[in-house]
């Protein structure tokens, strides 16, 4: 996972796939722990929506401000 605003100094590894049990999993795990979050597949298809919009804004700030409009 990134660091930045709010980072830490502790690595870890994320991975999302399907269970057997039609539910979408993301695990996040790192040294001596592990999170397995399930959501129902509607659920899954907000935070990706959720992930998207939040990937726009910190494009758009890194940017920086637009010039030469007005």
């Amino acid at each position: 996972m990134g660091e930045g605003e709010g980072g830490s100094d502790f690595a870890a590894d994320l991975r999302v796939g399907p269970t057997t049990l039609g539910m979408v999993r993301i695990e996040i795990e790192g040294a001596g722990f592990r999170v397995p979050l399930d959501f129902a597949p509607e659920e899954a298809e907000e935070i990706a929506e959720e992930l998207r919009a939040a990937a726009a804004a910190a494009r758009a700030i890194a940017a920086g401000p637009v010039r030469g409009k007005g």
